[in-house]
């Protein structure tokens, strides 16, 4: 399980939110599932900055911890909000 407010990277795209494999995000909550299924997990999407600009729900199967081996890359978000 990975710890509250632990940087972690989207395992795969999230093209309704403009998002994609490798992001980085911020776990901020956890969401039961109601019927014993997988958890969500609530993440923060920052901007380079470090400015909020984002919290989306994803399954806890669709985010990967980060590794040392791992380096930051910067893309434009086609779409904030």
């Amino acid at each position: 399980m990975i710890p509250l407010y632990e940087r972690v990277a989207l395992a795969r795209d999230i093209d309704e939110h403009s998002l994609r494999k490798g992001d980085v995000a911020t776990v901020v909550d956890r969401v039961p599932h109601p019927q014993q299924g997988e958890p969500g997990i609530v993440l923060e999407i920052c901007n380079a900055l470090g400015e909020s600009i984002k919290t989306v729900v994803v399954r806890e199967s669709e985010i990967e911890r980060l590794q040392a081996d791992e380096v930051f890359a910067i893309r434009p978000l086609a779409s904030v909000g």
